[in-house]
């Protein structure tokens, strides 16, 4: 076998494979944004029902969920953050439910819906 038909083989086999490492990397990358996505989305319900939880401010607890999302998506709208309630009484529980369609940068697959999901009890 001569030195050059291995380079042709060589090429093929790269072919061959080269989807497969491709699939994998950018997987593992989607993969790793959805997760970095939902973390950020906890955190920032956790952040805007602590505001209400304390202040017992729903535009305020709102803003601070969108702000502490903005990460995610600057463009999150005050329509994708719910609240429990809208009067934060001593000894209940307040939810804060922040929600975002994660798109994919392949286009593959997607996009994601996501859900960030907060709970504390009112008066601190």
């Amino acid at each position: 076998m001569s030195r050059d038909s291995e380079r042709g083989a060589a090429a093929v086999e790269f072919a061959i494979l080269l989807p497969l490492l491709l699939m994998l990397v950018l997987g593992t990358i989607e993969f790793g944004r959805a997760y970095n996505a939902q973390i950020t989305l906890t955190n920032a319900a956790r952040d805007g029902v602590r505001v209400m939880a304390i202040a017992n401010d729903p535009a305020g607890a709102k803003t601070a969920a969108r702000n502490a999302a903005a990460s995610v998506s600057s463009t999150i709208p005050n329509s994708a953050v719910t609240l429990s309630t809208t009067v934060c009484s001593s000894g209940s529980q307040v939810t804060l439910t922040i929600s975002y369609n994660l798109s994919t940068l392949t286009g593959i697959a997607g996009p994601f819906p996501m859900t960030g999901k907060g709970v504390m009890l009112c008066g601190g």
